[in-house]
C-alpha cells in the first residue's frame, strides 16, 4: 500500500528472492531468443507463459504473445472453433497473471486486445471483475476495463451509475469509483439522456451524496475530490463566452502619433501611443477557444481596409486554441492629422465557427461598439522614446486624481452579453446552489479544525462572487478568503507554495473588482505632478505575489510595476498587448524561459529583470514547467538555415530566443548571476535598438 516503509528482508527471503531472480533471467534469456528470431511454436510460447506468470510486468512478453496470436490466426484458415480456442488461451493466460499482480497494464490491454478481435464471449467479463474488485474494489485498472466492458455490452451508464453508488456505499473511500460516477455523469447530462437533461436537476442530488462522504469521514480525500468536480461543473458554464476587450465597448480611444505634451485633455486610460500605422484589438474569452478569424469575427470600421483581418492566439504553447486573440488595425491613408472621429463595430456569434476545447460553440451573439479619434501633436518635436530612461524610482510617480472624462477600463462584456431571462435562471440556481454548500462548510469547519474543509470553503467563497448577478463592485468575501490560505499556510506547511499562488490570485481579484480599487494603485509617471500626459503606471509591487492573474481586468496597462514579489514565472502576461515599461525587478524569476510571455508584447520597450535568479541556478527546472527555447513552442521558430549558431548562442540559447524578436531599448539586468561582461555584450548584439543597459547609456 502507498505509504508504507519498505521492511528489509529477512536472510531466508533474500536467498529465496535471489533465486526467483536467476531463474527469471534464465527464462528472460530464452524468451528473448525465440522473440528475436520469430520461433512462435508450442514450446517457445509456452515459455512465454511461464515468464508472464513470474512476471507478468514483462511488456514485451505481451507484445510477443500478439505476434504469436497474429501467427496462429493465419495458420488456421479461420476455423471458428480454432480461432476461439487460440484466444480463449490468451484470456486464460491473462486471468492467471492478473492473480499475480491485477495491477498489471501489460496484461489489462493485453485483454482489451484478445476481446476487440470480437472472437470471444464477453458475457464472463463482469463476473471476472467482480471477483477483482472485491480484492481491490478501488483498482483503477479493473474501474478502465470495466469501462471498456461496459461499452462493448452496450450497458446503460443508469446501470453504471447504480453500481458506482452500491460501491462507493459499500467504501466511501473509494475514489475510482467516485471517478467512474463523474465520468458517467459528464456523458449522461452531455447527451441530455431523460433524467439527466439539466444539471439544476441532477447536481444538488449529488451534493447531497457526497455529503454523506465526507461529514461521516472528513480525514478521507476521496469525496473532496468529487465535491470539487460537482464545484467545477456548477460554476462551469459550458459555451465559451467573452469576457472582456481592448478597447473596451463604448469607449473613446485616442491614438496619439507622438508623446503627448502638457495640457492634453484625453484620460490616460484611453489613449495609446502609436508606434506604427497599426493598434490592437484584443478579445478575452473565459476558456480556451479556437475558430476566431474574419468570418466568425467581423469588425466593420473605414480603419479596417484590409476585410480579412489576421488573428493570432496568444499562447505560449502554439496552440491553435488560446483565451486571448488580438488583430491589428490599420490607420487610413491619407491625412494623418485629421480629428475625425472612426467607430469600430465588433460582432461575433452571428455564425458558429467559434469552439472551446471541449467541443462546445460560441452561441451568444453580441456586437459592441468603440470610437477611435487620431491626435497627432504637430508642436515642437518631443525626443524619440528610448533616448530618456525610464526610473522605477518612488520619487518618478505621482499619485493620480481621477477626472470627469476617465471611463473604467474593466467594464465586464459578460454582463452585457446577457440577455435573457433562461441565462439569468441559470445564473440564479447556480449561485443558490454554491450559497448553500458555503453554509455546509461553515457548520462543519465549526466542529472540526479540517484543511481540505477550510480549502474548499475559500473556493466555494471565491465560486460565489463570480457567479453573484448582477456583480458586485467589490468581492463581498475575499478577505476572509486570503485568511482562510494565510491559515493553511501555516497548518500545511507542505503545500504552501499552491497556498500562496491561490492567495496571489485571489489578491489580484480583489485589487481588480473595482475601478476605485485600481485607481488607488495608478501612478502618473512624471517629473510634474501636473502633467497629465505622463504615462500611467499599475503599482503591484511588494504584495508577495507568487502568481498572476486577473489579466481580462488589466488588457489596458502599458505600464506595470510588479517588482518586489515572488514570481517564480509570468504566464498570462502575454494578454497585455499594450505593455510598453515592465518591472519585474527583485523577484526569484530562476531563467529566462520564465519570461517567454514577453516574447509577444511587441510594444514592450523597457524591461527591467534585475535582482533575480537568472544563472543562480545549474539546472533550469522552470523548463519542465514552462516552455523553453528547444520545446514545441519557441524551438519550432527557430531556422537552422537563418540563424547562424555561433559561440555566444550556444552560450546564451535560452536568452536569445527569448530576447530576439524584441524591440527593447532599455534593458536592466544587473544583479543575476548569469551577469557578466560577456553577457551585455551579447544583449547589445541581439538588442541592436537598445540605448540604456543597467542604467548606463550606449554609444
Amino acid at each position: 500500500m502507498h505509504g508504507r516503509p519498505r521492511k528489509p528482508l529477512k536472510p531466508e527471503d533474500a536467498a529465496a528472492s535471489a533465486a526467483k531472480a536467476e531463474k527469471l533471467r534464465v527464462l528472460q534469456s530464452q524468451f528473448l531468443h525465440n522473440h528475436h528470431n520469430h520461433i512462435y511454436s508450442k514450446e517457445a510460447v509456452e515459455l512465454s507463459t511461464k515468464l508472464l506468470e513470474t512476471n507478468p510486468e514483462l511488456y514485451t512478453a505481451w507484445n510477443y504473445r500478439k505476434l504469436a496470436v497474429q501467427h496462429k490466426l493465419t495458420e488456421s484458415d479461420s476455423d471458428p472453433d480454432s480461432l476461439k480456442s487460440i484466444l480463449d488461451e490468451e484470456l486464460r493466460v491473462v486471468e492467471s497473471a492478473l492473480r499475480q499482480n491485477f495491477k498489471s497494464y501489460g496484461a489489462w490491454h493485453h485483454r482489451k486486445w484478445i476481446l476487440s478481435k470480437g472472437h470471444s464471449s464477453i458475457d464472463n467479463e463482469l463476473r471476472l471483475l467482480d471477483k477483482f474488485q472485491k480484492a481491490d474494489s478501488r483498482n483503477f485498472h479493473a474501474w478502465n476495463y470495466r469501462r471498456f466492458v461496459a461499452a462493448s455490452m452496450n450497458r446503460s451508464e443508469e446501470d453504471e451509475l447504480k453500481y458506482t453508488e452500491d460501491m462507493i456505499c459499500n467504501n466511501f473511500s473509494n475514489y475510482s469509483a467516485w471517478h467512474n460516477r463523474s465520468l458517467l455523469l459528464s456523458n449522461l447530462l452531455k447527451r441530455k439522456v431523460e433524467g439527466f437533461v439539466s444539471k439544476e436537476k441532477v447536481l444538488p442530488d449529488e451534493y447531497e451524496f457526497v455529503h454523506q462522504a465526507i461529514f461521516t469521514d472528513p480525514d478521507d480525500q476521496s469525496g473532496w475530490f468529487y465535491h470539487l468536480w460537482l464545484l467545477d461543473q456548477t460554476v462551469r458554464v459550458d459555451s465559451p463566452q467573452l469576457v472582456s476587450s481592448w478597447p473596451t465597448p463604448g469607449s473613446d480611444l485616442i491614438l496619439l502619433g507622438d508623446r503627448c505634451l502638457d495640457g492634453c485633455a484625453s484620460s490616460p486610460f484611453t489613449r495609446f501611443h502609436l508606434d506604427s500605422r497599426t493598434f490592437p484589438l484584443v478579445l478575452y474569452f473565459n476558456q480556451a477557444v479556437e475558430g476566431v478569424n474574419s468570418s466568425t469575427i467581423t469588425v466593420g470600421s473605414e480603419l479596417n481596409t484590409n476585410k480579412d483581418l489576421v488573428w493570432k492566439p496568444l499562447s505560449s504553447c502554439n496552440s491553435k486554441a488560446a483565451q486571448v486573440w488580438v488583430t491589428q488595425l490599420n490607420l487610413p491613408d491619407g491625412n494623418t492629422h485629421s480629428s475625425k472621429v472612426f467607430p469600430v463595430e465588433v460582432s461575433l456569434g452571428h455564425s458558429q465557427g467559434i469552439i472551446s476545447s471541449s467541443g462546445f460553440h460560441y452561441s451568444n451573439p453580441f456586437c459592441f461598439e468603440f470610437r477611435v479619434s487620431l491626435q497627432f501633436v504637430e508642436t515642437q518635436p518631443v525626443e524619440a522614446l528610448g533616448k530618456e530612461i525610464i526610473s522605477w524610482r518612488d520619487e518618478s510617480f505621482h499619485n493620480y486624481n481621477a477626472h470627469s472624462q476617465d471611463s473604467s477600463p474593466i467594464s465586464s462584456l459578460y454582463q452585457l452579453s446577457i440577455k435573457n431571462d433562461n441565462e439569468l435562471t441559470d445564473f440564479e440556481w447556480r449561485a443558490v446552489t454554491i450559497a448553500k454548500e458555503i453554509d455546509h462548510f461553515r457548520e462543519l469547519l465549526s466542529l472540526i479544525n479540517c484543511k481540505i474543509g477550510k480549502l474548499t470553503l475559500a473556493r466555494l467563497l471565491m465560486a460565489h462572487d463570480a457567479m453573484t448577478y448582477p456583480p458586485a463592485n467589490k468581492i463581498s468575501h475575499s478577505e476572509e478568503v486570503l485568511e482562510l490560505y494565510n491559515d493553511l499556510m501555516r497548518l500545511d506547511p507542505t503545500h504552501v507554495q499552491y497556498y500562496k499562488d491561490q492567495h496571489s490570485l485571489v489578491l489580484l481579484q480583489q485589487v481588480t473588482s473595482s475601478w476605485e480599487s485600481l485607481l488607488s494603485r495608478c501612478f502618473h509617471y512624471s517629473n510634474s505632478p501636473s502633467n497629465r500626459g505622463s504615462p500611467m503606471c499599475l503599482q503591484l509591487k511588494n504584495l508577495s505575489l507568487s502568481r498572476l492573474g486577473s489579466f481580462d481586468k488589466l488588457l489596458w496597462v502599458q505600464m506595470l510595476d510588479l517588482s518586489h514579489n515572488e514570481l517564480r514565472s509570468i504566464e498570462g502576461l502575454e494578454a497585455l498587448q499594450l505593455l510598453s515599461c515592465l518591472n519585474l525587478s527583485n523577484n526569484i524569476l530562476g531563467s529566462f524561459t520564465a519570461l517567454e510571455p514577453i516574447r509577444q508584447l511587441k510594444s514592450l520597450r523597457a524591461l527591467n529583470i534585475s535582482y533575480n535568479e537568472i544563472g543562480a541556478h545549474s539546472i533550469d527546472t522552470t523548463k519542465y514547467l514552462c516552455s523553453s527555447p528547444l520545446s514545441h513552442s519557441v524551438g519550432s521558430e527557430w531556422n537552422h538555415g537563418q540563424t547562424v549558431i555561433d559561440d555566444d548562442i550556444k552560450s546564451y540559447w535560452e536568452a536569445y530566443f527569448i530576447l530576439k524578436g524584441l524591440n527593447l531599448t532599455q534593458f536592466d539586468i544587473v544583479g543575476n548571476a548569469i551577469v557578466n561582461e560577456k553577457f551585455k555584450s551579447f544583449l547589445i548584439k541581439v538588442l541592436p535598438g537598445l540605448k540604456w543597459l543597467d542604467g548606463e547609456q550606449l554609444h
